[in-house]
């Protein structure tokens, strides 16, 4: 994004293109991949702080369906918020957000400059229900395909909403 620019709501199907194709369509819900930049692999302290990022955001600008943080990556499923009447924040303006707040604080953390995340993000439109079943088992069982714990309950940076996790 250049200096100065405003990332306006999104009101209308919308479609943009930087090294992936990005499709937008108010009232979706999103699941998304971010990650870390080159030779950047979280620790404890910095996915506390990535983790708590994506939480403090949602209901104010997306609801949080599910999260998980891991060494090198992020994946959420999350539903654009109504800024204003009809306009929903654009996924542009909610990745921006994560990104920036947890890349300043994980800096200090860790007493360096340079990207913590790469600027590119995967993110798909879920079309419906089995998609979205799909997503959630994927988020949730990420820890345990990676073989970091035996239950996905067990993971200190998954969340997935109504659980008591």
């Amino acid at each position: 994004m250049k200096p100065g620019n405003r990332l306006k709501p999104v009101k209308d199907f919308r479609f943009y293109k930087r090294n992936l194709p990005h499709y937008e369509h108010p009232g979706s819900v999103y699941f998304i991949t971010f990650r870390t930049a080159q030779g950047v692999t979280l620790s404890d302290k910095a996915k506390d702080i990535a983790f708590s990022s994506l939480k403090f955001l949602a209901d104010k600008k997306y609801r949080l369906h599910s999260c998980v943080v891991m060494e090198t990556h992020v994946h959420c499923i999350v539903q654009p918020l109504a800024e204003s009447e009809g306009a929903f924040y654009s996924m542009a303006q909610i990745i921006h957000s994560v990104k920036s707040y947890s890349a300043n604080r994980i800096q200090k953390l860790l007493n360096r400059k340079g990207n913590v995340w790469l600027d590119e993000n995967y993110d798909r439109i879920i079309r419906d229900d089995e998609e979205y079943l799909e997503k959630m088992s994927y988020v949730m069982h990420n820890p345990v395909k990676a073989r970091l714990v035996e239950k996905p309950e067990d993971y200190r940076w998954l969340f997935v909403a109504g659980s008591p996790h």
